[in-house]
């Protein structure tokens, strides 16, 4: 593993240790239009085995579960599996299991699921079509395969990414929708749904749930600030009493197989 890889992947590990509490309880994760238009987009049935790539603390792959046959999680830190095995026993969910993997390598034989998620993970990622290709490997023929993901307009995406690697220093780089369908395109994956959508969040509950380098989350209230009414940052940053606002341009596509 190279140097910029090693000292990411410890980026992930040490923010998402931190961050799975507070990931799993922020009301923002859990958006109810945005859990209804994931399933929707992925086509789940009743006889349908689902595997959710960079699972989290098990937000998608609980929401899921009572829809599909089965759900499989999957993801890098343990602290977030904690978080999802023990967010699916207070369910009482029979149908959910959860493994320690890396996305870019997932360790189930080809074709093994009829319907394969993931949501929030692409920009984390520093070779994101990587897990795209093991996303379809993992996919039966037939099956679909579903990234929702931050994607800010081509025009916002390098003041975003700035942006964004303050709030949350494990931040990668989010890809516009044009860049996100072109990693489906050569991956010879044909896109037949997309959607978009924005989630609002107060600024300091977003930075409540993350962890910026000491001085950098008084950098973001500045830039925020200077945003209002100019938008460079393409999320709409804005005052509601003493609080500022701003909302994640979310898109959703899927692929069949």
């Amino acid at each position: 593993m190279s140097n910029s890889k090693a000292a990411h992947a410890a980026r992930i590990q040490d923010q998402f240790s931190r961050q799975a509490v507070p990931f799993a309880t922020a009301p923002i994760h859990s958006s109810a239009e945005g859990f209804a238009l994931l399933a929707r987009s992925a086509e789940l049935g009743a006889s349908d085995e689902l595997l959710d790539v960079a699972c989290g603390p098990g937000l998608v792959a609980c929401e899921l579960a009572p829809r599909v046959k089965s759900v499989r999680g999957l993801d890098v830190v343990e602290s977030m599996l904690e978080q999802a095995r023990a967010r699916a026993a207070s369910l009482d969910l029979s149908n959910v299991a959860f493994d320690l993997g890396d996305c870019t390598k997932l360790p189930y034989p080809d074709a093994s699921f009829s319907r394969v998620v993931t949501r929030y993970s692409f920009h984390h990622l520093l070779e994101p079509a990587l897990t795209l290709r093991e996303m379809a490997r993992v996919c039966r023929p037939g099956g679909t395969i579903t990234v929702c993901d931050a994607a800010p307009a081509r025009e916002k995406r390098a003041a975003y990414n700035r942006m964004e690697k303050l709030r949350d220093p494990s931040h990668a780089a989010a890809f516009c929708p044009e860049q996100l369908e072109a990693l489906f395109s050569d991956q010879n994956l044909r896109i037949y749904n997309r959607e978009q959508y924005r989630l609002e969040v107060a600024l300091e509950d977003s930075l409540a749930a993350s962890f910026p380098e000491p001085g950098d989350a008084e950098k973001l209230r500045e830039m925020f600030e200077k945003d209002i009414g100019v938008d460079e940052l393409g999320v709409g940053a804005m005052r509601r009493g003493q609080a500022l606002w701003f909302s994640f341009p979310i898109s959703i596509l899927s692929a069949r197989i």
